[in-house]
């Protein structure tokens, strides 16, 4: 079709065509076609953006989601279709990495010797950007991680310093539905849960929160505000949260603030009459 010839009607009916995305795909689809129907009508002058009109469709916010126990992390790593993909699942889910940033990650970001990853680039849509933040970062490097990476290292190809980490089979970018694919497999193979690709950064979340303050945790999984980050909070065991609230109502637990219910409030027993 012509470009001035699609109206916001086609528009609509391309989005409900995308049966197999999810709405925040759609959402995002939507907004970079607008975004080329603004350029071609700034610098080629077409009449009109037929997306302007186009309302974004609500998405329904995720509250909580699942993730992998360290042990189902390396049954996943154990039935993977290779050296390599084992890799990157351990690297997934022991860095928090994105899956288009461990598809552009280059030799030259992973510093063995100072034990950490540094998050440069990202590749999707057949193009490489920069991570989502919009800004590089460090990530540390696990020992599991440093020891499968440098097994990947003494491979016989694609081992230079600009070459990638996880080539395809020509040295080039992977092909990350082949990848997911490949994931799909390794869970059935390992008998765990069905869980997204992206839920193993969710497991690195998660694990992390729970030992390390909410600050690092933002900048190692390259957030752009706290309350991303604060989502897993919920995850972090906090024993001593108990104890606080005891605290806070101490003053209220005396026979005064609960009267005749107070022996069987304290003690379990039962009031008479």
């Amino acid at each position: 079709m012509p470009l001035e010839s699609v109206t916001t009607r086609d528009v609509e009916a391309w989005r409900t065509g995308l049966r197999t995305l999810s709405t925040r795909s759609k959402n995002k689809l939507t907004t970079e076609l607008h975004g080329i129907f603004k350029r071609a009508k700034r610098v080629w002058g077409l009449p009109s953006n037929p997306v302007e009109d186009v309302e974004l469709l609500r998405e329904r916010p995720r509250v909580d989601f699942e993730v992998y126990s360290p042990e189902e992390v390396l049954a996943l790593v154990r039935f993977a279709a290779s050296e390599q993909d084992a890799a990157i699942f351990l690297t997934a889910a022991f860095t928090g990495l994105r899956r288009g940033e461990l598809v552009a990650l280059r030799w030259r970001d992973v510093d063995f010797t100072g034990s950490l990853i540094r998050v440069r680039r990202s590749y999707s849509y057949g193009g490489l950007t920069v991570p989502k933040s919009g800004k590089a970062r460090a990530v540390p490097l696990a020992p599991e991680v440093a020891h499968a990476l440098a097994r990947l290292s003494t491979r016989p190809l694609w081992t230079a310093e600009d070459d990638l980490v996880f080539p395809g089979e020509t040295g080039d970018f992977l092909d990350g539905s082949a990848l997911r694919r490949r994931y799909l497999v390794a869970q059935q193979l390992a008998g765990i849960k069905a869980l997204r690709f992206h839920d193993l950064r969710h497991t690195f979340g998660t694990r992390m929160i729970a030992v390390a303050d909410i600050v690092r945790v933002k900048e190692w999984m390259g957030h752009a505000d706290i309350e991303t980050t604060m989502r897993y909070l919920h995850f972090a065991p906090r024993p001593e949260d108990a104890a606080l609230v005891a605290k806070a109502f101490r003053l209220a637990t005396d026979e005064a603030a609960f009267g005749a219910w107070a022996p069987a409030l304290m003690d379990g027993g039962e009031v008479a009459g």
